[in-house]
């Protein structure tokens, strides 16, 4: 049987995973699902392909998502909405027998008396509790494999394997400079999940320490972004890759970095102070309504800004030690997507676009065999090569190492 994928959620990411999909023959069907079955049923009449189809899913639960693999005979589960919904996802795609991606991992816990000092219960975790599972059944969890979780921690393995001898920090930094017109305050990504991650209590990495904590915001520096883009305040933000890359690369230290920018971080700050960041519900004239819930529901949908932004928005990873001829090395691995091209070629915007492509080449290369194993693994498990060759072979995508 060929590879049959079932897309859980039909968003941002998830339209943009379809779209690019649907250029690949790879896989024999492709479901796109959603609570909003009317938002999956528009995405596959977009598509326009006989591979796709739509379904409804409850994400919340894990029967909901076992039944929908076994009725659809999946192989795939690819989860590609808000990472609040990872367990019962992971789990359902357990239950059915499934290999499994996700783009973001379970979510964390602060440290209840030192948030900013301890890590607690970390990014990941949960799904790493159940590797020894996965292993023993053959099925194989590729967690944080979209663009930052995923194309970055390609570039880290990358490094490691053909750019440095020795590898003193790997530092994950995002940057872009793209506007959104019309509107003072737009996230271009999903609010819920900026939210989350930026303003829990960052996790830094040292090889003395082991992951430890620090508050929101830390640590500012400017970090010149190529392509254009130059100079941007990059600070410590939750993320994924921290949690990831010491458990397959040796180095002494792992960081994320993102160029958020003062009014981002003002605004965060403020929604924090308020309380309304906080995602238990509260009690409005008699309903019951979750404070970031309704954040997300008064600001534009990402996936619906792609033809009010402009810019470029860059995924990159760097690197600092010493170089295979032995002499000192830093080199930044990066990938730049330009909005106005991803709206030109797929209609959709440049961040989600980015995100999206990277669990769409690991899928193929899971359906070719190039990529294959068992458990729950991050995206450093595997030989960066062939990830990196179907992304500028086969997909178009050009992505670069600036030397400093």
């Amino acid at each position: 049987m060929g590879m049959r994928v079932l897309a859980i959620g039909s968003g941002g990411v998830g339209t943009s995973a379809a779209l690019i999909a649907a250029r690949r023959d790879f896989f024999e069907a492709w479901v796109c699902a959603d609570y909003d079955e009317i938002r999956a049923r528009q995405l596959v009449d977009r598509v326009g392909d006989p591979r796709f189809a739509s379904a409804r899913v409850d994400a919340s639960s894990a029967d909901a998502v076992q039944a929908l693999c076994q009725e659809h005979r999946i192989t795939h589960v690819l989860n590609v909405v808000d990472p609040r919904f990872v367990m019962p996802i992971f789990s359902g795609a357990f239950a059915a027998g499934c290999d499994y991606l996700d783009t973001a991992m379970s979510l964390s816990q602060p440290h209840p008396q030192h948030p900013h000092e301890l890590a607690f219960v970390k990014l990941g975790d949960e799904q790493f509790d159940q590797g020894p599972r996965w292993q023993e059944s053959g099925h194989l969890a590729l967690c944080g494999i979209g663009v930052e979780p995923g194309l970055a921690d390609v570039f880290a393995r990358y490094a490691s394997d053909h750019l440095f001898s020795q590898i003193d920090e790997i530092g994950v930094r995002d940057g872009a400079n793209l506007v959104v017109s019309g509107y003072d305050f737009a996230p271009s990504f999903s609010i819920w999940t900026t939210i989350e991650e930026c303003l829990n209590p960052p996790v830094i990495w040292e090889k003395d320490r082991g992951w430890f904590t620090t508050a929101p915001f830390s640590e500012p520096e400017v970090f010149d972004f190529p392509e254009g883009i130059g100079p941007v305040e990059c600070v410590n933000v939750e993320h994924e890759e921290v949690l990831l890359v010491p458990r397959w690369i040796d180095c002494n230290r792992v960081t994320f970095k993102y160029g958020l920018g003062d009014e981002f971080i003002e605004v965060l700050q403020t929604l924090h102070k308020l309380g309304l960041d906080r995602t238990d519900p509260v009690d409005v004239r008699g309903a019951r309504v979750s404070p970031r819930d309704v954040v997300a529901a008064c600001l534009p949908d990402p996936a619906s800004l792609g033809d009010r932004m402009s810019g470029l928005t860059c995924a990159g990873t760097w690197v600092t030690g010493t170089g295979v001829d032995g002499a000192p090395r830093e080199a930044y691995l990066y990938h730049v997507a330009d909005n106005e091209w991803t709206m030109r070629e797929y209609g959709t915007q440049a961040v989600v676009w980015q995100t999206a492509m990277n669990p769409v080449i690991a899928l193929e290369l899971l359906a070719t065999g190039a990529w294959q194993g068992a458990g729950v693994v991050g995206p450093e498990a595997f030989d960066a090569v062939p990830f990196l060759d179907l992304l500028a072979d086969g997909y178009g995508q050009h992505w670069a190492i600036r030397d400093h």
